[in-house]
């Protein structure tokens, strides 16, 4: 077993104005969820957690089909957080992990194994999939080593000079990590912040501190990377998703 796909799917998603998991909303009649679950058994993964949380019976009986394995974040923390609770189902494992968000369906097969293709041949630690963004506002920034393939950080909107906030290249929330590096750096992450919460993002700074390789994938179609949290936008996923290259 060389790669393993954690799901983050614990959300409850509050914009869509529904107390249902962002993740269960349907587009064409499925679950957001199972379109990126059919998505990541494409790359043929060892293994595949699901990190559950809000109304998390709902979410497994949703998605009882597949051969996943569900972790429980209870209380939800942040997305560091969540991450860890996937620790103990990859105990042992040598190999990449490669994040990904039950509400961004859009990504492709393809997309996602030249990221993991790319992250292996640059022997990074750690690999963020990018998009170039016409109004990048309220994502993260990709701050790149004069231009080149590593990044030198990643910087939020909120934090980001007025520099980085010309920066159109933006963090997709799409990772593959080193598994030993990943469970290593979240091990150091803290919750000292404004939210009171463990951000995954953390785990960057970590490793530029340590001075580790950390490289940005570029994908051409910024629709590959759209997040769901409006039933606008949810609307809009639908309407792309019934085109075969989204599929």
């Amino acid at each position: 077993m060389s790669l393993a796909i954690v799901i983050m799917a614990a959300g409850k998603g509050t914009r869509m104005k529904s107390d249902l998991p962002k993740v269960l909303h349907e587009a064409n009649g499925k679950p957001l969820v199972a379109y990126v679950i059919e998505k990541s058994q494409a790359l043929d993964p060892g293994k595949i957690v699901l990190i559950v949380g809000h109304q998390a019976g709902l979410v497994r009986n949703a998605t009882a089909g597949f051969p996943v394995d569900y972790a429980l974040q209870e209380p939800q923390l942040g997305t560091g957080h969540a991450v860890m609770q996937a620790e103990p189902f990859l105990k042992d494992f040598e190999g990449e992990v490669v994040i990904l968000s039950g509400d961004a369906p859009l990504f492709t097969a393809r997309t996602l194994g030249a990221l993991i293709g790319f992250h292996r041949s640059r022997q990074a630690v750690a690999t963020v999939l990018t998009a170039e963004m016409d109004d990048p506002t309220g994502y993260g920034r990709i701050i790149r080593n004069g231009g080149g393939e590593e990044v030198l950080k990643i910087v939020e909107q909120k934090d980001a000079t007025e520099a980085e906030k010309a920066v159109t290249e933006i963090n997709s929330g799409v990772y593959v990590f080193n598994a030993a590096e990943l469970f290593s750096a979240l091990h150091g992450i803290t919750n000292k912040n404004a939210q009171g919460e463990y951000y995954l993002t953390d785990v960057f700074g970590i490793c530029f501190g340590k001075g580790k390789k950390v490289c940005a994938y570029k994908v051409a179609d910024a629709n590959e990377i759209r997040g769901i949290n409006t039933p606008e936008q949810l609307r809009e996923a639908e309407l792309l998703l019934q085109g075969e290259e989204y599929l």
